[in-house]
């Protein structure tokens, strides 16, 4: 069964572009023209891949974002835009966002995007399955089932999107090692970002905000300056 995707620009010419080449590709595409409409059709027709632009009429693509995780739907979101403009980028990944590309680009380019990323997911889902059946992660008051895609913080189920669970359980993985911010692209995204290491930043952040009672001073996600991040086992006078 082809994966359903949703695309979601008002420039016409684009979104019909889009639509042909992911058809083309085998994917199910249905597309909306404002962020009102590809907000209501993300609920109602559950795609495997949101294609996001970021300036749309009547909602625009960092509200679409923010109101969807708001809702805890953490479909992958590839957000894009004519803009290139750092701010625009990180604060969309900062609402959820999985990915962005700049216009103008190829449609070939998207294509190969799209896959990338549900690759990941597929081939992380049947790792956790194939190789993981039955693990249980536990630190401190963290624990992770990867199995089930699941993340609980005393005892309270995470609301992560696929790129946080991914982030974290590896993390969680080499507990203890520090990883630097390249080890971390290549390993969750699993493709070239251009040396763009901001991305991991971001959801290093987001992770923080769901697990660290003081942001400023983390007992579980530390930076080691110069070098990159690790996952420790907060000690108990902590």
């Amino acid at each position: 069964m082809s994966k359903k995707l949703l695309v979601v620009d008002d420039e016409q010419s684009i979104s019909t572009l889009l639509q042909y080449n992911l058809q083309q590709a085998g994917f199910t595409v249905v597309t909306a023209a404002d962020g009102e409409e590809g907000y209501n059709k993300a609920l109602e027709e559950n795609p495997d891949l949101m294609v996001l632009d970021l300036m749309l009429p009547k909602m625009d693509g960092i509200e679409v974002c923010k109101k969807l995780r708001q809702q805890k739907v953490m479909i992958p979101i590839l957000m894009l835009t004519a803009k290139d403009d750092e701010f625009d980028k990180v604060l969309g990944l900062e609402l959820g966002a999985d990915d962005y590309m700049t216009k103008p680009f190829s449609p070939r380019e998207v294509v190969a995007r799209v896959k990338a990323i549900l690759r990941r997911a597929q081939v992380t889902n049947q790792e956790t399955m194939d190789e993981d059946e039955g693990e249980r992660i536990f630190i401190a008051g963290l624990k992770i089932l990867p199995e089930h895609y699941e993340a609980y913080f005393n005892d309270e189920r995470l609301e992560l999107t696929p790129k946080e669970f991914e982030l974290l359980l590896y993390l969680a993985k080499h507990k203890g090692r520090v990883l630097t911010r390249d080890q971390l692209l290549s390993a969750v995204w699993n493709y070239d970002f251009a040396g763009d290491t901001r991305i991991v930043d971001v959801h290093i952040s987001h992770l923080r905000e769901k697990i660290e009672k003081n942001t400023r001073k983390p007992l579980y996600i530390k930076t080691i300056r110069g070098l990159g991040y690790k996952l420790e086992e907060p000690k108990l006078d902590e």
